[in-house]
């Protein structure tokens, strides 16, 4: 079938989305929401015999969805109407949440139903991130399917909303959450305020003051001190504050500027900087664990042969402070007399490459970029370099740009089922990551040039296919980590393990090119980016941290298209070492290619 997903973003639930139909079989395309009448003559040109909007912020217009069939993702449960569905959710702490996909009428969210799931909440206080991107997505792909399996009956007429059965009590048309319906007051209980804090994650993060600042906060984890005066900044760690409550403690790990318009968001501690001049810091050393909650990126536990460093930054997004905390760990893990050294992320993302964010609220955001690709790259060859472990790279949240290519030297890729890699560069930057050593061998040279100039998303299930991923497993969190651990069981046998770490020590001895010589390339390319500003960075840069939209759709993303991007300029990756063999010095030409995020 002919699906065109028009969408607001090429979101992670889009991407998803996008991906599992083209595997089933479904030729689909992407149009970007830039404004009615570009609606209007995207869908026409597209001939489409379906639309599904799975992210849509704006309205379709009447002229679209009288003449072709148009369905909404809603992400709400039958009855539930508006813009602000999970914002309310989190917020009243309700058990049941659900998706339903309904057809487009002039009312928003008033159209005949099409697919409806429910599911339970998940416990504690949910980031409304979190939330979309794990039982949302799932219900929401589940409901996709479902939509096309109907659309293929002649016979098939969706389902007045009235006539249906409202199975979460409550649910009913609400406004867009403001402001007002956010705030707290410090000295209210920590679950309040992590719970309002949780519900505008993302966006639009709750207003309040930190520090005499006025700001809107977000990453809000509890912490464990108690007792001080409500409002109070405690400590700092890791680009956190803490601030004290009524009954305890928050750590804000990010924060954005409410005194001034335009402003994004921040590390609390880069916002805040002199404010905090004595607050004093308590960091954790690489393996320290403190007792009960608190706040850590980066942690690290054994049990028996195995080695588990976790690491979870904000959006995956690493800044060149979270590149040297994780290396630091990494070395701390290396040393350490297991068999089997897991590197697994959190639910969210695996990782999207260096700060973007940080680079460009930088004095001098070329020096900052530099600076950040030097410290990722050094994550990057403590993990290609290490023969004292068998390595699992665990990406159980999708990566984008450099975070795909951060644990592709790993000895073990896993992925969990669901998430969606972005293996290219889409920003101004030739990239570095030491991907052109990594990825040819993972995939072969012709596949890692189709993946760097397609800029398409691929599933978890076809990175599998292309030898990018070694495993997948479960999509439910708990399952994967079950699985986690038993593939890391079977990985830590003595015997074997000795074997493998042989045999990665006597390749990376083989090699007649060193990394040396494969970052210098990258870098060099790199620098003429950064200083240079060649691929327009600076301005592809202050697009992506301002989330501007697009103009236009991109040409590969169009329904029926096979372009390919023109080449901008030629570059080498290295062909995959022969069985037995050196790895071949004839390079392959491989068009420019710059980052869908960093």
């Amino acid at each position: 079938m002919r699906v065109l997903l028009l969408v607001s973003a090429f979101n992670g639930l889009s991407q998803r989305a996008w991906c599992a139909l083209r595997e089933a079989g479904h030729d689909v395309g992407v149009l970007l929401a830039t404004g009615a009448q570009d609606i209007v003559d995207g869908v026409a040109a597209a001939r489409p015999e379906l639309i599904l909007c799975p992210y849509l912020k704006d309205r379709v217009p009447a002229q679209v969805w009288r003449k072709y069939r148009t369905v909404i993702i809603h992400p709400g449960p039958v009855g539930d109407r508006g813009p602000s569905s999970l914002d309310w959710a989190i917020t009243e702490g309700v058990s049941t949440w659900g998706v339903t996909a309904l057809q487009a009428v002039q009312e928003m969210d008033a159209g005949p139903i099409w697919a409806t799931r429910t599911f339970p909440m998940p416990g504690g206080a949910p980031r409304k991130s979190s939330l979309y991107n794990g039982p949302v997505a799932d219900a929401a792909v589940e409901c996709v399917f479902e939509v096309l399996a109907k659309a293929a009956d002649p016979g098939f007429r969706p389902v007045p909303a009235t006539e249906m059965t409202v199975e979460v009590p409550g649910t009913r048309a609400r406004p867009v959450m403001k402001q007002a319906d956010r705030a707290f007051d410090w000295s209210q209980s920590s679950e309040q305020i992590l719970r309002r804090i949780r519900a505008a994650d993302g966006a639009p993060g709750v207003r309040t003051t930190v520090s005499g600042l006025e700001v809107f906060a977000y990453d809000a984890h509890p912490g464990l001190a108690r007792g001080a005066r409500p409002g109070t900044v405690l400590s700092r760690r890791q680009s956190a504050v803490l601030v004290a409550t009524g009954d305890g403690s928050l750590w804000l790990g990010q924060l954005r500027d409410a005194t001034r318009p335009g402003q994004v968001k921040l590390p609390a501690t880069t916002l805040l900087g002199k404010r905090l001049h004595d607050v004093p810091d308590s960091p954790l050393p690489p393996g320290a664990e403190p007792e009960g909650p608190s706040y850590r990126q980066v942690r690290y536990r054994r049990t028996g042969p195995v080695g588990w460093l976790a690491f979870d930054f904000y959006n995956g997004a690493m800044s060149t402070g979270h590149c040297r905390r994780l290396l630091a760990a990494l070395r701390h893990a290396a040393a350490q007399d297991t068999r089997v050294l897991v590197l697994r992320s959190g639910t969210d993302a695996f990782s999207n490459g260096i700060h973007l964010t940080a680079v460009d609220a930088a004095a001098d955001p070329a020096a900052a970029a530099w600076a950040n690709i030097k410290a990722i790259n050094a994550v990057c060859r403590e993990i290609i370099s290490c023969t004292r472990q068998v390595v699992v790279a665990a990406y159980a949240g999708s990566a984008g740009a450099g975070g795909v290519m951060l644990g592709l030297g790993a000895d073990l890729v896993a992925a969990r089922r669901g998430i969606v890699l972005n293996p290219y560069y889409d920003i101004g930057l030739y990239g570095s990551e030491l991907h052109t050593y990594t990825l040819p061998r993972r995939v072969g040279a012709e596949t890692a040039q189709r993946l760097i100039d397609g800029k398409l998303p691929v599933s978890a299930e076809q990175a599998a296919t292309l030898g990018l991923v070694d495993e997948v497993g479960p999509r439910h969190p708990e399952a994967y980590a079950e699985w986690l651990t038993a593939l890391a069981g079977r990985h830590a046998d003595a015997r074997d393990a000795r074997r493998r770490q042989s045999a990665k020590a006597r390749r990376l001895a083989a090699e007649r090119v060193p990394l040396d010589v494969y970052e210098a390339r990258e870098l060099a390319e790199m620098s003429s980016d950064m200083f240079g500003d060649r691929s327009g960075f600076a301005a592809a840069r202050r697009a992506f941290v301002a989330k501007q939209r697009p103009a236009t759709t991109p040409e590969r993303l169009l329904l029926g298209s096979r372009a390919q991007q023109p080449a901008a300029r030629p570059r080498q990756l290295n062909r995959p070492r022969a069985a037995g063999g050196n790895a071949a010095d004839t390079p392959v030409r491989v068009r420019s290619a710059v980052p869908l995020s960093a």
